[in-house]
């Protein structure tokens, strides 16, 4: 079976082949930003240019295309592969964690969503940016949770994150819901060149962490798994 690698810090990230590496037993296509492309959610490339490259590589078939990660996975899945079975898409591993509403804008969410989105099992990963846990542990034991899972025959959409540190050195996945996160926005502005600029900082405030969600799991040294879905109709009011 063939895995779609991608990832949102580019093509040069350290999680991302650590994750390729981890995934020997499959074959692995790696298709990745040039450029870092984090806060890009499910962004499209609508209307521009975007310069692609094959990257050699005597392990792995590399491609780097400078847009989003929806733009990788669907440009190789649509364009590049056709009518090739990719298995699998797996997103990352992100360096910092992707939790609770963090995951609307997240790029390493939005290149698991798109393969998602065409029927196949879709897998996201993060760390804690402050974990103690190498990307290569990370890696293994990601690897061989996509690898359980895939038993199971399902097409799942998985949102995965790694603590800091395991919970009493000891690696246990705990499924949870999403949480909510938000933060306290600075918006700072900037001058040069003779053009303005705005840059915004914040400081992150959670409203709901309590247990059971994403967010108390991995401050708990878990590592959070969340199902997610694509249908956000509010079925309450429909009537």
């Amino acid at each position: 079976m063939k895995v779609l690698l991608t990832n949102d810090d580019g093509i040069d990230g350290a999680g991302l082949w650590a994750m390729a590496r981890a995934l020997k037993k499959f074959k692995v296509a790696i298709v990745a930003p040039m450029y870092q492309q984090s806060g890009m959610s499910h962004a499209l490339t609508v209307g521009k240019l975007m310069e692609y490259r094959r990257i050699e590589n005597p392990d792995f078939e590399v491609w780097a295309i400078d847009g989003t990660p929806t733009d990788c996975v669907k440009i190789y899945l649509e364009e590049i592969a056709k009518a090739e079975n990719i298995g699998a898409v797996i997103s990352g591993i992100n360096d910092g964690a992707n939790l609770a509403t963090d995951v609307l804008y997240s790029g390493t969410v939005g290149g698991a969503l798109e393969g998602f989105l065409h029927d196949i099992p879709a897998l996201a990963v993060s760390r804690d940016i402050r974990s103690e846990i190498s990307f290569e542990a990370v890696a293994e034991v990601a690897a061989q949770y996509f690898k359980n899972q895939l038993e199971l025959g399902d097409v799942f959409f998985h949102n995965v994150n790694f603590p800091r540190k395991y919970r009493a050195g000891q690696v246990e996945f705990k499924f949870c819901r999403l949480g909510k996160r938000d933060y306290v926005n600075a918006f700072i502005r900037h001058s040069e060149g003779g053009k303005d600029y705005f840059e915004i900082r914040g400081e992150i405030y959670d409203s709901d962490a309590g247990e059971g969600t994403d967010i108390f799991a991995v401050e708990n040294g878990y590592i959070s798994v969340t199902p997610l879905h694509t249908d956000v109709t509010h079925h309450e009011k429909i009537f």
